[in-house]
């Protein structure tokens, strides 16, 4: 098959999220599994040119269409880590993509309806026809509009169309002006119900609705985040037309790399271990210890790695680390906060805690530390508000550190509490899981975490192995995917 990924992210060469973790390590999976795949992108000013090798002019002169006009683009080529990316330059005075940041922009919603745009059109122009386009989140949402409204009365007729969502919160509400700028001139066509008009406001179009709604196939990250936002307010206002199309919607579990998260390899620690010698693990623990003065006593390391903000469950954070610390634990925590209010707090928290050495706050983003505290830790804590997939526990999983998570999205999907998981035998638990909001609830999971590791530290030892047993790889979603796109490719 051959595929070709539109996405605003392909990580490492850019990169603010989980999304493009998600297009790099699918694309390359795709890849093993004996598929062509291809990948288009904006070129940003502010990407990682670093990661890219060969980078080259493909298509020099693209004139894509715009507001009755053409804006001139380039294309170049070149490889992130063995995929084959193209990346898309406008030359024009909005300069779309030199910013200096990949998101935030007032006109953000204009700059992704001109890449969609700009992404067919290099399609049409170099005669390429993908059996499956592959399209994520709100930023490529009009990519099957265009798709079918358009391009295939010029040639493109015969492509299919997967839509991922990766988060419902943020769906690209536009105005008219991107029909005008796109060719999609029909206004009174496209704001119906029925097509792109926004569920709630009835004078703005919604770019994932329209990837929704003419997309072949709809997926999320995960199956447990599929029914939320189906049936839950995760659904941020789509539930109903994810109803009308739940013939087509699915969740798929992403993966991770285990190229760069294995103990057994991970260039970042300073020894490598696999369940045949979890012993080793302590050596890690002794290394974080000492990295981060912390005190070197028999006691287990309670660990958070991620965002400071409210999806993440910031107050059950802040409660968790003095819980620990009450129960005779370590705390340690990586992360920066994405409001200023929530940065002053936990600094204020740092700076009260600086001569404890049983904690250790380090406020931003350090990569080298993080694999040093995955796998230096005994527990790892995820209290997410809501996560569409995570990527945290099953990072955990693979150090063989121990998973305390709400029961919310991916989550669900991948963590089985080791008292109370009724579909799964004893020997397949995994974690510790709490499934509301308050400070009783994280306590009650973080208990029987502690009291285990502290009374029976055998059985803790072979609940840690057990989640290293578990294969969170992109193997399983890569085959998820090809099934999906060899069913729509029938249709």
């Amino acid at each position: 098959m051959y595929i070709v990924q539109i996405a605003s992210e392909c990580a490492p060469v850019i990169k603010s999220g989980g999304l493009g973790d998600v297009v790099y390590g699918l694309s390359r999976e795709l890849e093993n599994q004996g598929h062509t795949v291809e990948l288009i992108l904006p070129k940003y000013d502010c990407m990682r040119y670093d990661h890219i090798w060969g980078l080259h002019d493909a298509y020099r002169d693209l004139f894509v269409p715009w507001y009755g006009g053409a804006v001139h683009c380039s294309v170049y080529c070149g490889w992130v880590h063995g995929r084959v990316c193209f990346f898309i330059e406008p030359h024009c005075e909005d300069n779309f993509f030199n910013r200096g940041c990949y998101y935030g922009c007032s006109d953000d919603n204009m700059r992704f309806a001109f890449f969609s745009k700009a992404a067919l059109e290099f399609l049409l122009r170099s005669n390429k026809r993908p059996d499956v386009i592959h399209c994520h989140d709100w930023q490529t949402g009009l990519i099957p509009v265009l798709l079918y409204e358009i391009y295939k009365y010029n040639g493109m007729w015969n492509q299919r169309v997967c839509y991922t969502i990766h988060n419902f919160k943020h769906q690209g509400l536009a105005g008219s002006e991107v029909l005008k700028g796109t060719g999609l001139n029909q206004e009174a066509y496209y704001f119906q119900h029925d097509r792109l008009q926004d569920n709630f406001n009835p004078f703005a179009i919604n770019l994932m609705k329209g990837g929704i709604i003419y997309s072949n196939a709809v997926t999320t990250v995960s199956p447990h985040h599929a029914w939320e936002a189906h049936y839950t307010e995760v659904g941020s206002g789509l539930g109903h037309t994810l109803h009308l199309h739940q013939d087509k919607f699915t969740g798929v579990l992403n993966g991770i790399d285990y190229g760069f998260w294995n103990p057994e390899s991970d260039r970042y620690i300073p020894c490598h271990y696999s369940i045949d010698n979890f012993e080793e693990k302590q050596k890690a623990k002794q290394a974080l210890r000492s990295q981060l003065l912390l005190r070197d006593e028999n006691k287990p390391i309670v660990a958070y790695i991620g965002r400071l903000d409210q999806q993440k469950g910031v107050h059950l954070v802040h409660h968790a680390m003095y819980y620990a610390l009450s129960k005779g634990a370590q705390f340690v925590l990586l992360g920066s906060a994405t409001e200023p209010a929530i940065n002053d707090h936990f600094w204020h928290e740092k700076n009260f805690l600086n001569d404890n050495p049983d904690c250790h706050l380090e406020l931003g983003f350090n990569e080298e530390l993080s694999h040093l505290i995955y796998a230096g830790s005994d527990m790892i804590l995820v209290p997410s508000n809501y996560e569409p997939c995570g990527l945290t526990q099953m990072i955990g999983f693979k150090y063989g550190t121990v998973p305390i998570v709400r029961g919310v999205g991916g989550l669900v999907n991948t963590v089985f509490d080791r008292d109370y998981d009724q579909n799964k035998p004893p020997e397949k638990r995994n974690g510790y899981v709490f499934y509301e909001t308050d400070f009783e609830a994280v306590e009650s999971a973080m208990n029987r975490a502690i009291d285990l590791w502290y009374e029976s530290p055998k059985e803790f030892e072979q609940l840690a192995i057990q989640g290293m047993e578990y294969d969170y790889s992109w193997n399983y979603p890569g085959k998820n995917y090809v099934e999906i796109y060899e069913s729509i490719l029938h249709k």
